[in-house]
């Protein structure tokens, strides 16, 4: 199955990379203006762009990045290549950077930074998710039906071709999950696994402080499938010690930028006072915020991704199989903590956001719900309306990842009434529309004429694999 997992990456992988991102929506912005200081200046302060972005933080008179700093250190690589290759510095554009050139200046490093960054992470947690599912089930049709579901049937696919860490933490957890498993078989040496999970889990920490809260059910996961190993303790030492790695560059950064490693953005977070209320603005969780990222018109994940409807019925189904029950367990609890951490979040409903964007992580474990639901369907007919309800999910993901992801957060039904019309009239962002001069229906139509053969293959590798 080496050329199905190799055209799953390269679809996945496209698909995220084709599509952009409005350069200068705040939240993409600050996390690039801190790659570029840290690259073309050495420090971490943003005072010349602070002017083009609400989300920033202020230490001692300068401004800083206000998030969590691992999408800026994934776009380090980005901001290098493109200087080297453009020659271009954002000093030159003096201390009130503005305009179309500055614009284009920025969405190159933006595009570049989502190309090798979240896409990648993407098209790789597609990969496993797929062998971790085909291992689970038996199926490789159920690898396949999470796989896509995952990557490309939910705003995963949007938020890759971005530079939040939303899809980035999803994608760890979907790696962790898959090292976990594989390295504890009978039989598997586990060691490299162990520090893929640890270096996943601890990573999806830099990218979000808060995800370490649904990484615990992963971490006590493999605590579980290991338990049984006379090496259990030597591998747990080693994912700690690839976690603790991962977490370096986070006190590296806090160093750099603030002089200790143990002050972090959100604490000088201004303009945004209910960033100061309990932990950096989590409180207590609220039903009707959970509601809301769950189902209402506005913000609810059934309807950017209504593939996801099946994933409690998955996971029901291996939660009451033993076997399968402490996979289920893991992928449950890490669910509804997301939930709950996005329920109990001051500014909960996002903003400018197509779905609930905090609620993202919670995907990677919902996915495995998918492959459930598919080991569990028995008739031809239960099977195609399974594949019939992917495919209107990737159809709405692909309007969004083409069209908007930031929807203005007054819409009352963003899928509908904002997406949906930013579609129909070409408000598009494609590589050949942005960079080439192409329509943007002409950018789409390269997309779909390279995209949909790859994902008929698939489909048709595996009836061939598995009739």
């Amino acid at each position: 199955m080496r050329d199905l997992r190799i055209v799953l990456f390269a679809l996945v992988w496209f698909s995220c990379a084709w599509f952009g991102s409005w350069e200068l929506n705040p939240n993409n912005a600050t996390r690039m203006f801190a790659a570029i200081s840290l690259v073309e200046d050495g420090d971490a302060t943003i005072d010349e762009f602070a002017p083009l972005t609400i989300d920033k933080a202020s230490f001692d008179g300068h401004a800083y990045l206000d998030k969590a700093p691992g999408m800026t250190l994934m776009a380090l690589p980005a901001v290098w290549i493109a200087d080297a290759a453009t020659g271009m510095r954002a000093t030159r554009f003096g201390n009130a950077p503005a305009g179309p050139e500055f614009e284009r200046y920025l969405r190159l490093r933006t595009r570049i930074a989502a190309a090798i960054g979240p896409a990648l992470l993407t098209a790789l947690a597609a990969v496993l998710l797929f062998d971790l599912a085909a291992g689970l089930t038996g199926s490789v049709a159920a690898g396949l039906f999470a796989a896509l579901g995952y990557a490309l049937g939910t705003p995963v696919w949007g938020w890759s071709t971005t530079l939040l860490g939303h899809a980035v933490v999803a994608d760890c957890y979907a790696i962790a999950f898959w090292a976990i498993w594989r390295g504890s078989r009978p039989g598997a040496q586990g060691a490299g696994a162990a520090a893929l999970a640890g270096a996943a889990l601890g990573w999806a920490v830099v990218v979000e402080h808060q995800a370490v809260l649904a990484a615990v059910p992963i971490a006590g996961w493999a605590l579980w499938r290991l338990r049984d190993r006379p090496d259990r303790l030597r591998l747990a030492g080693v994912a700690i010690a690839a976690g603790v790695v991962a977490l370096l560059p986070l006190a590296l950064y806090n160093f750099v930028a603030f002089g200790t490693p143990f002050r972090v953005g959100y604490s000088g977070v201004v303009g945004w006072e209910g960033m100061h209320q309990g932990l950096f603005g989590l409180g207590w969780p609220r039903l009707y915020a959970m509601r809301a990222v769950l189902l209402s018109f506005q913000l609810g994940l059934i309807w950017v991704a209504p593939v996801l409807l099946l994933a409690p019925l998955g996971l029901w189904y291996w939660l009451r199989r033993p076997p399968l029950r402490p996979v289920a367990l893991a992928a449950t609890l890490s669910a509804l903590i997301v939930l709950l951490v996005n329920a109990a979040y001051v500014y909960w409903d996002g903003g400018n956001t197509t779905g609930p964007r905090f609620l993202i992580p919670a995907v990677a474990p919902l996915a495995l719900g998918l492959a459930a639901e598919w080991m569990r369907a028995g008739g031809r007919g239960e099977r195609i309306a399974m594949s019939l309800l992917l495919t209107l999910s990737i159809a709405i993901n692909a309007m969004i990842a083409a069209a908007e992801i930031f929807a203005p957060p007054l819409v009352i039904f963003p899928i509908w009434q904002w997406v949906r019309p930013a579609f129909l009239r070409g408000g598009l962002r494609t590589v050949p529309n942005e960079w080439f001069g192409w329509t943007p229906w002409a950018g789409f139509g390269v997309w779909a004429v390279l995209a949909l053969p790859m994902l008929g293959w698939l489909v048709w590798r595996v009836r061939r694999v598995q009739p």
